[in-house]
């Protein structure tokens, strides 16, 4: 967390802190280093297993734009411990996020797992890429089966991360992780279905038995 404390705790954050009592703790971790925090096989299977997250861009004008981002599970790519990457598919043709990192290239994203309710924020540097400008990572930030080329990728240098505290997560369940998890259940259910049957008609052979 250290060059992502760095990079967030802007001095009034850091007056902040002071006032409530925080500071002297967020201090030690700004003394980690300045360099690019580096992400490990712990934030890389994190980030292989989400589908979707939130990032965060700032126009021309000041405001900042929120987009989410969705696909199947790793449809974000780690191509190395300083990168993040994700192709871009023809949508509503607002180009928002694409508008606003070409003259201001500095994002913030949220990943977030509810049912285990861990979240991880980045600040990250993005750029838009092309297959002509960079053909090779394009081939690797193509989702299989999307039925469509897609029109550009995200490439995310990142400068810092911090896991955040999970008190305020609601745990959510995708469809798939309902099956999973309801899995036992339904095949118990199955197995008490069939005994049933077998025990209704032994009882009707039984009542058609003569005494």
């Amino acid at each position: 967390m250290g060059r992502f404390a760095r990079l967030a705790f802007t001095p009034a954050v850091k007056a902040l802190q002071e006032q409530f009592g925080s500071r002297a703790a967020y201090a030690r971790m700004e003394r980690a280093g300045d360099a690019p925090d580096v992400l490990s096989p712990d934030e890389a299977e994190f980030l292989s297993q989400r589908d979707s997250f939130y990032m965060a861009s700032l126009g021309a004008n000041g405001w900042p734009y929120i987009q989410h981002r969705g696909g199947p599970p790793g449809f974000v790519r780690v191509l190395d411990p300083h990168a993040l990457g994700f192709a871009d598919y023809r949508g509503n043709k607002q180009y928002i996020s694409a508008g606003n990192v070409s003259g201001n290239d500095r994002v913030a994203l949220i990943f977030v797992d509810y049912p285990n309710r861990a979240r991880l924020k980045v600040l990250a540097h993005a750029s838009v890429i092309t297959r002509e400008t960079d053909p090779a990572t394009m081939e690797r930030l193509e989702v299989p089966g999307e039925g469509t080329k897609a029109e550009r990728g995200f490439v995310l240098r990142v400068e810092g991360f911090d896991w955040n505290c999970p008190k305020h997560i609601t745990p959510r369940f995708t469809e798939a992780e309902l099956d999973e998890l309801l899995r036992p259940v339904s095949t118990e259910l199955q197995t008490l279905r069939a005994e049933n049957r077998s025990l209704r008609e032994e009882l009707e052979r039984l009542g058609r038995s003569p005494v």
